[in-house]
């Protein structure tokens, strides 16, 4: 009888571990995406070339 007991034990601890990896999983993949939102939403100011997009400002006409 207590290897019955030890065995269901076993099995709800894997069937735990699994729960656990797939919400890590599934946290990393939603903090990844948030990630790239908001490095999307910053590189707006900065050129294809990577310099920052200045415009006219400080700029004489000759």
């Amino acid at each position: 009888m207590a290897d019955e007991n030890d065995k269901s034990t076993r099995q709800a601890s894997g069937s735990r571990d699994d729960r656990l990896k797939s919400a890590l999983r599934e946290n990393l993949k939603r903090r990844k995406v948030q990630a790239r939102e908001r490095a999307a939403i910053t590189d707006p100011s900065q050129n294809d070339n990577g310099s920052l997009n200045e415009g006219t400002a400080g700029k004489t006409d000759s």
